[in-house]
């Protein structure tokens, strides 16, 4: 799951739908602050953060979402943070050197600390914030759903960083949910093609939350963590095996963990052409991947929270625009 890169770009999207009138029922939860941009030096790192400023602006332009209906966040707090993280960790998170370590961007330990927390942490913090804001909608939306344009930084771990993330929102917003006695229990739901090692390190031994994870097998992180429920993929999977797995599983999924609400990462790294993976899923693969897990929540009416995660090739923020857009249109 990778959190840098930035570019200005404009949404050109074929076959898009007429402008519409009336906003996203789904609340959509984003702000500009998610972006990174450190001098250009982030455009040497192989995540396109304006993927997500990409897919807000395909939402804008066709209508789905206005500036006013976008929920903009606060920044995860210092105290949500201890609730996950320790504080020698956070402490850590003043230093360039070890920002740019966990980033795996060596070239941003030139950074002075002064400007590190302006530039890079507090946009984490941002999108954090975001998850967090986004399970609250989802609880409280007639809807019973929400979207968090970023999040999903499931490499982060209590005491460290890495795989491009520093702050492991996802575990963070379930034990304020549950410090705020708004749930019990919780199921995350991860289809980013690498496993979410920080999130089930974050939760081990945690029985009020259920980790399940579909991601391939050979490749980063090694070696992998025991989830609560983990299905390890050849290379080359394709959009029939992937489904056919993921709808066998889901009916299990709720059975065992009794949520109260689910959290998805939903990463797009098994795409054809991802430069850091071997999947073989198609645009159409990703939409039917994500409505089905939509489609489990209903059937047990259990609140879904979306947060975007990885995704590395040059048409991923294509892949969850189009998810993400059908989603809303089924809503409408």
């Amino acid at each position: 799951m990778g959190v840098l890169g930035f570019f200005h770009v404009s949404c050109s999207l074929s076959g898009a739908p007429a402008a519409r009138q009336k906003p996203s029922p789904i609340p959509i939860v984003y702000s500009p602050k998610y972006k990174i941009s450190v001098f250009g030096m982030e455009k040497l790192h192989p995540f396109d953060i304006a993927k997500y400023d990409k897919i807000y602006k395909g939402l804008k332009k066709d209508g789905y979402v206005t500036k006013a209906s976008v929920i903009d966040p606060a920044e995860v707090t210092r105290e949500q943070m201890l609730l996950i993280h320790n504080e020698e960790y956070i402490e850590s998170l003043k230093k360039t050197k070890n920002v740019a370590r966990y980033l795996e961007a060596r070239q941003l330990a030139i950074i002075p600390n002064y400007l590190l927390d302006k530039m890079i942490v507090s946009r984490f913090r941002k999108a954090s914030g975001g998850t967090i804001e986004a399970a609250r909608q989802a609880l409280k939306s007639q809807s019973k759903m929400a979207i968090n344009l970023g999040g999903g930084f499931h490499h982060a771990k209590p005491d460290n960083g890495e795989g491009f993330c520093i702050i492991a929102d996802v575990p963070i917003a379930i034990r304020v949910l549950q410090k705020e006695k708004l749930i019990k229990r919780a199921l995350i739901i991860d289809t980013d093609i690498h496993q979410g090692n920080g999130t089930i390190i974050c939760l081990k031994d945690d029985p009020s939350s259920y980790t399940f994870s579909m991601h391939e097998s050979d490749i980063y992180p090694m070696p992998k963590e025991v989830g609560d429920e983990d299905v390890e993929l050849r290379g080359g999977v394709t959009d029939a095996i992937y489904l056919k797995i993921l709808a066998s599983k889901l009916d299990g999924l709720f059975a065992k963990s009794k949520p109260d609400i689910v959290f998805h990462i939903a990463g797009c790294d098994a795409l054809k052409g991802d430069p850091l993976a071997s999947g073989e899923m198609t645009h159409e693969g990703i939409k039917k991947r994500d409505a089905m897990i939509v489609k489990a929540c209903g059937k047990y009416g259990v609140p879904y929270v979306m947060t975007l995660s990885g995704g590395y090739s040059k048409d991923a923020w294509n892949a969850q625009y189009k998810s993400i857009s059908a989603l809303i249109a089924n809503k409408l």
